[in-house]
């Protein structure tokens, strides 16, 4: 077979009158693979090869069969066309149906710059492929889907107007009959199903709650589950599509930059000089796995879809179903190329088989002692299955309704087969609960109290006494019984900091809560730190070295500090005005040791970038630093600051000091660049890691930026002194004086610049001081948001966390705007840890 085959596209290519290197051209297949296949040396031919090589050569229905039939002997189909929607056009890479990245079966290695990058990407897919697999095989457990086992989700075959022609999905000439889709499946069958999508573009639909994510997840697991160490996939990795704007990002930048956050080890550079997010992206190695199309502000849905459909490569998109039709109505197309599927709410039968395993025989006994052990469970919901199962009581019908999805049976379960105490008939209570929405506001706001209530901590299992003591105070740190009521208030203020400008979002990043603070309040309190920083440090300083007394010194840092202060919070306020002030955290580590494993191959750009960026703050420190003098001189002097004799040394001053704080914090950042390295990926897996990463990186940078600072004002000082002399006059910069100011500006710049411009800076100052201070979070907020996590409230999607669901994310922010005002921050104020 393989000598008819390669003989068979060799004719086909000579009567097209194509070179093989005109062909590998058109097809998007390397030169490399073409001969190996017309020579009969490549044994293991993919189908999607043999798809981009009849494109390139435009072959008819009669050649396309005798291709199948090499291919097949016997299948009378022609092979189905795919086009190049895998995006992977001169990569040399195969495409299978589903949508999988193929490396050529190439035993030899071959040497240049192409087998490099070959070579690079395929071990950052690997490296990938494991890391996603571990998170969300972990996410999956905590959301304890398979306890007792996984709840029966079903999906039918989407209605036709929302999905593409079947002949487009499956990538078929004209004339060509479509096989059918199968028109139902289980969560177990859904890799199966994607499989067998020739375009590897798939819509998964369903109501709120229905299991959509669930399933996206189980996806991706089943998809990387047949990965081995010989055989490199499309890596399907999940973003939360909810935060993309379409009209503001293009879809590859928006990929490219989540990579970067939730995997901030592709941040290494490849031999091209991309990114490893960049180039895996580029080269079509990532499955985009959209979750939550029906997220996106609602004006922004059909540009989002127009803007996929403008694209060709495989992926897959959740929505509820409604919003998703909307979008479809206004682009007047569905998804191209895509097939759907819509998720089946489950039935009474289904709740009987996993209610009745919930609730354990313990729990059963603590609420009523008389009852049976072993079927604990059953007795516990046996009354309200009886009722949803005979389907005659209008109540027991409109809790089967709400009961339909994965969500709502989540929460009952929460409330009622885990918590003491809790009687499930009562949700068939008429009075009560008239509507179904009702009932599903009850189940809801119940959530979050059932979660918290108070629990016994265990002790830490270790032979070493004192280390067990230790453990178990780090525990009860991290797993403290917190307020139910504070909880819900402290959830209900994180979800109303979602809401921005009638736009939901849904990503809770631990840098950006403290934007949930009035922009006023950030600006006063950067200045207030910068001033508390400057001041401190000329303090330590001057009553050091200075041969000053200490009162001129308290003096001296009095001045120095507040208009210090004032000049970072000038600039702050001119960031915020912008649309900054929010810092992300940095990709990068510092290794102060050794060789730095490159964050790149572009020093000079790197360089240019970061010494652009501080030179205004650092203009403006100078400017600062100069008033600070002249305010001194005039409060020594006992002149007015509009005196002329001041105020000329003031403007020269603020020139050159501005000019030297410039110059100097340029060339220190720069050297920062150079001693970044990326972070490891398993540092930065979880939002804590993310956050414990950032502290130790600005530690580092902290011990780099004061000393190399100091030295480069007091040094540099007197370069730009002795340039500028000829053409302001004579200026004075002796190098015991440099010193001193350098050490000042290096000491109360470095501090001021980890607390007020760094994302771990601001963490600590507005998250963790006075967001507490104000009650609107606890003292230890990342124990807060860990223990969340894991009671189940918060879920995690890369460096961030997300609400269990939108819809309880929406729940308790309305809960906090209409309760907010009984709460007073005496109500939760404390002592910080």
């Amino acid at each position: 077979m393989t000598d008819r085959l390669g003989i068979l596209v060799r004719r086909l290519r000579t009567q097209a009158g194509l070179t093989q290197e005109q062909m590998a051209e058109r097809s998007g297949v390397s030169v490399r693979t073409i001969r190996r296949l017309e020579t009969g040396k490549a044994a293991d031919h993919r189908l999607g090869t043999v798809n981009l090589l009849a494109d390139a050569l435009d072959l008819g229905a009669e050649d396309r069969r005798q291709l199948a039939a090499v291919l097949a002997p016997g299948h009378p189909s022609p092979i189905p066309l795919q086009g190049k929607a895998n995006g992977d056009s001169g990569s040399g890479a195969d495409v299978d149906p589903g949508g999988s990245f193929e490396p050529e079966p190439e035993p030899e290695p071959e040497s240049g710059p192409a087998s490099e990058v070959d070579r690079v990407l395929a071990d950052a897919a690997a490296e990938l492929a494991r890391e996603v697999r571990r998170r969300w095989q972990k996410e999956e457990e905590q959301r304890r889907v398979h306890d007792p086992f996984p709840l029966p989700v079903r999906w039918n075959r989407a209605t036709a107007r929302l999905t593409d022609h079947a002949e487009n999905i499956q990538r078929l000439p004209p004339g060509v009959r479509p096989e059918p889709m199968e028109p139902t499946g289980d969560l177990r069958s859904v890799a199966e199903a994607y499989r067998g999508i020739p375009s590897g573009r798939l819509v998964i639909l369903g109501r709120a709650g229905s299991g959509k994510s669930i399933m996206a997840i189980r996806l991706v697991l089943d998809l990387l589950g047949g990965s081995g160490p010989d055989r490199s996939r499309r890596v399907p990795v999940i973003f939360g599509v909810g935060a993309w704007d379409a009209t503001a990002v293009a879809l590859r930048d928006w990929l490219v930059d989540l990579l970067l956050r939730d995997y901030p080890h592709l941040a290494r550079r490849t031999p091209g000089g991309s990114t490893l997010a960049a180039a895996l992206v580029d080269a079509g190695l990532v499955l985009p796995v959209l979750d939550g199309f029906d997220e996106i502000a609602e004006g922004l849905r059909q540009e989002a879809l127009e803007a996929l459909n403008a694209t060709s490569s495989p992926l897959v998109l959740t929505s509820r179903a409604g919003e998703y039709a909307e979008a479809v109505g206004a682009a007047r197309a569905p998804l191209v190329w895509a097939a759907g599927i819509e998720l089946a709410g489950l039935t009474p039968d289904d709740l009987s088989a996993y209610l009745s395993r919930t609730a354990r025989p313990a729990a059963q006994d603590e609420r009523a002692p008389g009852g049976v052990g072993g079927d604990g469970g059953e007795a516990l919901w046996d009354f309200v299955l009886e009722v949803l199962r005979s389907g005659k009581d209008p109540a027991g019908g409109r809790l089967a309704e709400v009961l339909s999805t994965p969500l709502m049976i989540a929460l009952a379960r929460t409330m009622y087969s885990e918590a003491p105490g809790r009687d499930p008939a009562e949700l068939l209570d008429a009075g009560r609960f008239p509507t179904a929405s009702s009932l599903e506001d009850h189940l809801l706001a119940g959530f979050v109290p059932t979660v918290y209530r108070p629990r016994v901590a265990e002790r830490a299992a270790t032979g070493d006494p004192d280390r067990g003591r230790r453990q178990d105070r780090r525990d009860r740190d991290r797993r403290r019984n917190w307020d139910p009521d504070r909880a819900r208030h402290w959830l209900g203020h994180l979800a109303h900091h979602l809401v921005r400008l009638d736009r939901d979002r849904h990503d809770l990043a631990w840098w950006q809560i403290g934007e949930s603070l009035p922009r006023s309040t950030r600006v006063l309190t950067v200045a207030l730190v910068s001033a508390l920083c400057v001041t401190v440090s000329d303090w330590a300083v001057v009553l050091l070295v200075a041969p000053i007394t200490p009162g001129e010194a308290l003096v001296q840092g009095a001045v120095v500090g507040p208009v210090g202060g004032l000049a970072f919070g000038c600039f702050y306020a001119g960031m915020a005005a912008f649309g900054g002030g929010s810092f992300a955290p940095s990709q990068v580590r510092l290794r102060l040791r050794g060789r730095t494993d490159g964050i790149g191959r572009r020093p000079v750009r790197t360089f240019t970038d970061r010494f652009a960026a501080v030179v205004p703050g650092g203009f403006v420190t100078g400017i600062g630093c100069a008033c600070a003098f002249a305010l001194q001189r005039a409060l020594y002097e006992g002149r007015s600051l509009t005196d002329p004799a001041l105020v000329e040394p003031l403007l020269i001053n603020m020139l050159v000091l501005g000019l030297i704080f410039s110059s100097a914090a340029g060339l220190v950042f720069g050297l920062l660049a150079a001693l970044e390295t990326p972070l490891d990926v398993g540092s930065a897996a979880t939002p804590a890691g993310l956050l414990s990463a950032n502290r130790a990186t600005v530690y580092r940078q902290v011990l780099v930026i004061v000393p190399v600072l100091t030295l480069a004002i007091a040094l540099g000082g007197g370069l730009v002194v002795r340039l500028l002399a000829g053409v302001l006059g004579p200026l004075s910069w002796k190098l015991p004086e440099g010193l001193v100011i350098g050490a000042v500006g290096g000491l109360g710049g470095g501090l001021s610049y980890a607390l007020c411009f760094t994302a771990w800076g601001q963490w600590l100052i507005f998250s963790r001081l006075l967001l507490p201070l104000t009650g609107k979070l606890p003292w230890s907020p990342e124990d807060f948001l860990d223990d969340a996590y894991r009671r189940g409230v918060l879920r995690r999607s890369g460096a961030v966390y997300q609400f269990r669901h939108v819809r309880l994310q929406h729940h308790l922010g309305h809960t906090y705007r209409r309760r907010r005002g009984n709460y007073t921050p005496a109500t939760f104020a404390g002592p910080p840890r």
